[in-house]
């Protein structure tokens, strides 16, 4: 059994990480800084400050009547998005936690590192800076467009360094989309206003499966920096992709024939080096 810290376990998408590693036979240690409502009974919980470098160092080295070795870490913990803090607080405590964990884990000789990172990267929110063409995909530079951006392009660069230090280790960040679980869905669709979902084209990532890709990505047999867009295979809306491409993005250039509901979020990657088969959709819980 592989024993795995999650750190922000007791977030939205850090509980559904927890559970779906603990269903599926891993030893599960949740870090935070304050306990999750719903974790199962069996997953230990730990609290710590992630600014604080000797905390984090403690807890992946081992901590008395809990572990004493950890053997991969899901670094999900951070302010999520901007506009809840000031800026420069944000960048601080979220590059701050994420150079701690990346530190820690190469003093402990954690191999195994997977983190958030996020579809800000790409360019989001969307606005007079567009991404280059579509479906969007990881084969541009990023473009970071606010705090909360820069720092997660911040922890990307140093992902690539440490990588480089060490050709034996693996550090993967997913660039997640928009959460959402199953209390969000009620909401949908955004037809009514799609206007309040251009900032991402529309896309989104249901929690489970954002897990499910956070496990396939600690299975992963790579080495060095990867980084995946995670998103939903659909979007928040019914009204087909291309009447939203047409009237909200026309100029983008197109790749590809965009389908249906179709994300205009790219997992390809994901798919093909990950496995990551997404298996849930705000549509299965549609009101009747």
């Amino acid at each position: 059994m592989t024993r795995v810290v999650v750190t922000g376990g007791s977030g939205k998408l850090g509980r559904a990480v927890v559970r779906d590693l603990d269903e599926h036979g891993y030893d599960v240690v949740l870090l935070d800084r304050v306990p999750s409502p719903d974790k199962p009974e069996r997953v230990p919980f730990v609290r710590v400050d992630l600014s604080d470098y000797g905390q984090v160092l403690g807890a992946l080295t081992g901590i008395d009547d809990r572990y004493d070795a950890v053997d991969a870490v899901v670094h999900l913990a951070a302010v999520p998005a901007p506009g809840q803090v000031p800026d420069v607080a944000l960048i601080t405590n979220n590059v701050t936690a994420s150079i701690n964990v990346f530190h820690a884990a190469r003093v402990a000789r954690i191999k195994n590192v997977v983190w958030a990172s996020s579809e800000t990267l790409l360019g989001i929110p969307m606005g007079e800076h567009h991404p280059p063409y579509l479906p969007v995909d990881e084969e541009f530079p990023v473009r970071p467009q606010s705090s909360y951006s820069l720092g997660k392009a911040v922890e990307e660069e140093m992902a690539r360094h440490f990588t480089r230090w060490d050709p034996e280790l693996k550090m993967i960040g997913l660039r997640f989309s928009n959460v959402m679980d199953e209390t969000d869905y009620p909401a949908f669709p955004w037809d009514a206003s799609p206007e309040a979902k251009t900032f991402n084209l529309w896309s989104y990532i249901d929690s489970r499966d954002g897990a499910q890709a956070v496990r396939k990505s600690l299975e992963a047999e790579l080495t060095g920096f990867e980084a995946f867009v995670i998103a939903s295979p659909d979007t928040v809306m019914d009204t087909p992709t291309i009447e939203l491409v047409e009237r909200f993005v026309p100029d983008i250039e197109r790749r590809t024939d965009i389908d249906g509901t179709s994300s205009l979020l790219s997992s390809e990657k994901a798919r093909e080096l990950l496995g990551y088969a997404p298996e849930h959709t705000w549509r299965n819980h549609r009101a009747s």
